[in-house]
């Protein structure tokens, strides 16, 4: 039988325990059997005993990285025969080296950081960080009051994880993000012309807000990528990306309709000139941004042929 597990992570202090105690506390979050809260460090913030009496939660601390292994872990499965198991992990300790039991299975990850010590995170420890966000569906932001830079973060953990959902909060709570007047291209502009800092934001800014792009031309170097399972006339222009460290590189580009798509060679340099629409595409699973070719000229490699989101 599968057990459903819930891994928060996020380094010491960014709101891990407090994101916890509030989703404890919630009515949709309450189950009829125990919940076993498995601690990987200790933060300023305790729980409280009368919120973990009554969302019937045990509560175990392994402190040392070597104690937490499938073995130790099915012991305390049987030990306090939990319904659902949630993790406050170690930001510590890699991400990539977690191991559970294969029955296991997580339901949801979330990453908490603290917006204020982000920028010092990122510098500093951005392969961990990666490894922390890379399978997060959600990354919360807290303590942002005063953050000027928010559109910077986000486009910093969109590029290691694209398809999580990046939320700000304040003091006050939620924040909405506003992010039109930083892009720095001109939405105005017949084509917008993007540059390699600006291919990489508008690639990132076309998944949350197409709407700003279908209907607009949009000119950019790129290489060309011809998947096998592409249908006939499809290509995808676009770039190298170092999503967090030159380690850890990615391709970034959509799917694009070429009627001389056959005439194109792999990773060949093109200049493109298209018209952003969006579509279903069956490579996609659903809707979203689709090239339309107005003209693919062969052109050299860019001095900078990797883009980065710094």
């Amino acid at each position: 039988m599968t057990k459903p597990v819930y891994i928060i992570n996020g380094f010491l202090e960014s709101g891990k325990t407090e994101f916890i105690t509030f989703t404890l506390g919630q009515p949709y979050f309450q189950i009829k059997g125990r919940t076993l809260l498995i601690l990987c460090e200790e933060g300023e913030n305790e729980y409280d005993p009368a919120l973990l009496k009554k969302s019937r939660t045990d509560v175990v601390l392994i402190e040392e990285e070597e104690e937490f292994n499938p073995n130790h872990l099915i012991e305390l499965e049987k030990q306090y025969k939990p319904a659902r198991i949630i993790i406050e992990y170690n930001g510590m300790w890699n991400f990539k080296n977690m191991k559970l039991p294969w029955y296991w299975k997580v339901e949801q990850q979330i990453t908490t950081i603290d917006g204020s010590t982000f920028p010092m995170y990122y510098t500093n420890m951005k392969s961990l960080l990666a490894e922390m966000i890379r399978k997060s569906e959600m990354i919360i932001f807290n303590r942002c009051d005063g953050i000027q830079d928010l559109n910077v973060y986000k486009r910093n953990i969109k590029a290691v994880n694209p398809a999580a959902d990046v939320i700000f909060e304040d003091s006050n709570g939620e924040i909405d993000e506003i992010f039109e007047e930083d892009l720095p291209y001109d939405l105005s502009q017949d084509p917008i012309v993007l540059d390699n800092q600006g291919y990489g934001i508008w690639y990132l800014d076309s998944m949350d807000h197409l709407e700003r792009y279908v209907g607009k031309n949009i000119q950019f170097l790129a290489m060309v990528l011809k998947p096998e399972e592409y249908p006939d006339g499809y290509f995808v222009p676009g770039r190298m990306a170092m999503t967090c460290c030159a380690e850890d590189m990615a391709f970034l580009g959509y799917a694009c309709e070429y009627a001389g798509t056959k005439d194109l060679k792999q990773k060949e340099w093109v200049k493109v000139t298209a018209k952003v629409a969006k579509e279903y595409f069956a490579d996609y699973k659903g809707e979203g941004p689709v090239l339309h070719a107005i003209s693919v000229e062969k052109a050299k490699a860019p001095k900078d042929p990797v883009i980065s989101f710094n």
